[in-house]
């Protein structure tokens, strides 16, 4: 990419009624933020106008119909739809899902057109995007269909990430979804991540047990000691850096995550409550092993103060950072693929 041009930041606006539109809006009324790169909102310029009133904010939108038309040094927004949207924040609506889900599939179709280079989806709501013509738990499984790849949400800062081997599946079902492929494959998306999309040259990866003191050998369940156990020696004698199960418990307690470039954890709860307790409002959700970047912030739509202008845009602002640094650092690896005798990636 050449160093004078902008990367084109795709933006999915999430649920209307949510804080989505607030943390955009202020993420991006700093004109500082057109240096790094060139926003592009996929919603239309009434509903935009409506919110730049509400949060009375300077914010100034170019109004656009298609990629073709963006702008460097604007903040673009691409009208998805032309007629006006009744906004009432905080209500779950079904119909407003459907807005959400409309951005979302123009800007993913953008991405894998390469009208746009990286996405941010700010907060949808999961029960308000389901239809007839859109049947899944989150952005996250609906990215992997639409643009390739083995995905795995990875919750990452500069100095923590964790990824999961289950994800928005209940929890009487996690044993039941995790197989010896699974860990293979999930393990192997997360240290290619680490590789080419942070630039950790040999990663050091730790895994949390399935069930509590990783079944304590059968004591408290199998699953660790036939499943995930002799995985991991599988990968491990392959030249991984893979370690586990550790008792989930502890872990983070005892800081022994700081020995590791990431964590994996066997399911949804065991690894985001952690995550969050110790990096809320900064950590960003990236979904791993995609053939295009794609971040978000570490929240929902926060419906209970949507409206108000109280929303923490931290995590929204460190999405966008997060993307166009992936970004880079992807387009690094690659020419280092294909020009080995260059210097290496350093680790960031």
């Amino acid at each position: 990419m050449e160093k004078d041009k902008k990367i084109k930041l795709g933006i999915s606006i999430g649920d209307l009624n949510g804080i989505g539109s607030e943390i955009i809006i202020k993420t991006f009324e700093d004109n500082r933020m057109l240096e790094f790169c060139t926003p592009v909102i996929f919603a239309s310029i009434k509903t935009m106008s409506f919110f730049k009133k509400h949060f009375k904010s300077a914010i100034n939108f170019h109004g656009i119909n298609h990629t073709d038309q963006i702008i460097h040094g604007k903040v673009n927004v691409l009208n998805v739809w032309k007629e006006n949207v009744s906004i009432n924040f905080g209500d779950e609506d079904v119909k407003i899902g459907s807005y959400s889900v409309k951005s979302l599939e123009a800007a993913t179709k953008a991405l894998k057109e390469d009208a746009i280079d990286v996405l941010v989806t700010a907060p949808i709501h999961k029960h308000n995007i389901q239809s007839d013509s859109f049947k899944f738990p989150g952005h996250t499984n609906y990215l992997a269909e639409k643009l390739g790849g083995k995905s795995l949400m990875f919750m990452v800062t500069p100095t923590l990430k964790v990824g999961l081997l289950t994800d928005h599946v209940p929890v009487k079902d996690v044993p039941n979804y995790i197989t010896s492929e699974l860990i293979h494959e999930k393990i192997d998306t997360v240290y290619n991540s680490l590789i080419k999309d942070f630039r950790i040259n040999k990663p050091r990866i730790a895994v949390l047990g399935i069930n509590p003191h990783a079944g304590d050998n059968g004591v408290i369940g199998e699953e660790d000691d036939k499943v995930l156990r002799p995985t991991l020696e599988q990968i491990k004698s392959k030249g991984k850096m893979v370690y586990g199960p550790y008792s989930a418990d502890s872990f983070f307690g005892s800081a022994n995550y700081k020995n590791f470039d990431a964590i994996i954890a066997s399911y949804h709860d065991q690894g985001l409550i952690p995550f969050k307790t110790i990096a809320f409002g900064h950590g960003v959700n990236y979904t791993a092993g995609l053939n295009k970047v794609r971040t978000s912030p570490d929240h929902g739509t926060a419906f209970e103060i949507a409206g108000k202008g109280e929303a923490d845009y931290g995590s929204f602002k460190e999405a966008v950072f997060m993307a166009l640094q992936i970004f880079k650092n992807r387009e690094e690896y690659e020419e280092y693929s294909k020009n080995p005798l260059k210097k290496a990636p350093k680790k960031s």
